[in-house]
């Protein structure tokens, strides 16, 4: 018998799960957190406040599960991607981490555009330089904080950070390092020619491993806090978007992922490092079988939701929300939501992108704004889905993950504009899980991943099938949606 514990960092909130290989998942504990936006267009976390949602989920796992987590034998990691964690030489963080909602950077980008040669963008970064991604972040830090970018002693993403926290040793993987813009996607390893192109000291950046492998065991001082054995091993992990895919058990072509997150994306996994012509997409290295995770990501997916919950309704219950949606017919009556709060990513790659509702009436109720988001959110991720069949990513079937899965009539939004069959996956924390197959791989408890999936993936025997009339309907709406864009610019 063996245990293996997969710990997501999110934007939300820090999850844990507690898998045994044999049983399967045992439990899962999370605790939330916020974004802090100290003012417009920044979005900023304290590292130590992911560090004590994480010591806080372990101690609530130790308390309830004692024999399963004292038979804990590797730790997997997957967290929120493209943020910057700068430590000084005592390993505490210098500032708040800069996270992927952030949009101070936007001069430092055309920066960089200026400087990098679009060539060397296409063959190594592979990606559109843009807000929120760690390389924009950091010359930001250069230019306006030079005394604290002198400071800097590693730099690091969002889970890296957490498990330094839990082996006293940085590093870095390839998933989420090629998620910063200093990255080569194909060959796998930070792209020096950029990094002195943007003369940045080569000291701060760590050594870059594959995400499976093993970079330590468990400190004596993370022993004492957690109750985990100092021969626990520790693997790299890899971004949340890649720890989905292997939850999901996706990691052959020709299935799509729909999450709605915090964020959004349609992904899909790929063996080579395909990229859009136009850099509507992002194109990361994947944790499995040496392959590349494309996708098309949305920045407010989920969000949208708490936003309209928290600022505009004053709930407290996001299952309200879901039971005010079911209330209101395909198409909300004619209103129609712009999800794009704080800028936008794939398809139109503007920071200055700004949401909207449009089309109301005096008829139009907090029910009607409710599924009007959902429809938003839905609308911008077939957006996604387009251009990555354009891509010549075929699509025989869609996974929905993240919050939206658990939510009936978002999943029958998803189908109907969407226009694909919809799955679920039992398990709903699909990070988690991913991260706990890694692990386990690792651990010499699953042979492969593939193993691990048939033994640990499963789906739900309940499937969403586009409604026919809900679809002539949304695709009339959906081409009002792609032009409001144009009128809003």
């Amino acid at each position: 018998m063996a245990s293996l514990l997969g710990i997501d960092i999110g934007t939300s909130s820090a999850k844990i799960m507690l898998l045994d290989t044999e049983q399967g998942v045992i439990g899962v504990e999370s605790e939330d957190y916020d974004v802090s936006i100290p003012q417009i267009g920044y979005a900023e976390q304290d590292p130590d406040m992911w560090w004590n949602a994480v010591l806080s989920c372990l101690l609530h796992l130790k308390n309830k599960y004692r024999k399963e987590y004292e038979q804990v034998v590797s730790v997997g990691f997957s967290g929120q991607m493209h943020g910057l964690v700068a430590v000084g030489k005592n390993g505490a963080p210098l500032c708040p981490a800069i996270i992927w909602l952030d949009q101070r950077s936007k001069t430092e980008c055309e920066e960089l555009t200026a400087i990098i040669p679009k060539q060397l963008q296409k063959e190594s970064l592979r990606n559109r330089i843009f807000p929120g991604f760690a390389l924009p972040s950091l010359l930001w830090i250069k230019k306006h904080k030079p005394q604290l970018f002198a400071d800097i002693h590693q730099i690091m993403q969002p889970k890296d950070y957490i498990r330094y926290k839990m082996t006293g040793l940085t590093g870095a993987e390839v998933t989420d390092a090629s998620a910063a813009l200093m990255f080569d996607i194909r060959k796998r390893d930070w792209a020096w020619e950029i990094i002195d192109l943007c003369h940045l000291p080569h000291t701060i950046f760590p050594k870059c491993c594959e995400s499976g492998e093993i970079q330590g065991y468990i400190s004596h001082e993370c022993a004492e806090l957690t109750g985990l054995k100092e021969s626990v091993q520790v693997i790299y992990g890899c971004g949340d978007q890649q720890a989905q895919s292997i939850g999901n058990g996706v990691f052959e072509e020709g299935t799509f992922i729909c999450n709605i997150g915090t964020g959004g994306q349609i992904s899909a996994f790929s063996r080579q490092p395909v990229y859009d012509a136009d850099f509507r997409t992002q194109t990361f290295c994947h944790a499995a079988e040496n392959g590349y995770s494309i996708y098309g990501a949305i920045l407010n997916a989920g969000m949208s939701l708490k936003w309209l919950k928290d600022n505009i309704l004053k709930e407290t219950d996001f299952n309200k929300l879901t039971e005010m949606a079911e209330n209101i017919p395909a198409g909300s009556s004619g209103l129609i939501f712009l999800p794009y709060l704080t800028g936008e990513r794939t398809p139109h790659m503007n920071p200055e992108a700004r949401g909207a509702f449009c089309g109301l009436h005096l008829s139009h109720t907090r029910e009607h704004m409710t599924r009007a988001v959902m429809e938003g959110v839905t609308f911008a991720l077939r957006d996604c889905m387009e251009i990555l069949e354009q891509m010549g990513n075929h699509c025989d079937r869609i996974i929905s993950s993240g919050g939206g899965a658990n939510s009936p009539v978002w999943l029958q939004i998803q189908a109907d504009i969407l226009q694909k069959e919809i799955y679920v996956c039992n398990v709903s924390e699909q990070a988690c899980l991913g991260a706990c197959m890694l692990a386990g791989v690792s651990a010499g408890a699953f042979g492969s991943l593939k193993e691990a999936a048939h033994k640990l993936v499963s789906y739900s025997k309940v499937t969403y099938q586009p409604i026919p009339e809900n679809v002539v309907l949304y695709d009339q709406v959906y081409e009002n949606y792609k032009k409001l864009y144009c009128v809003m610019q």
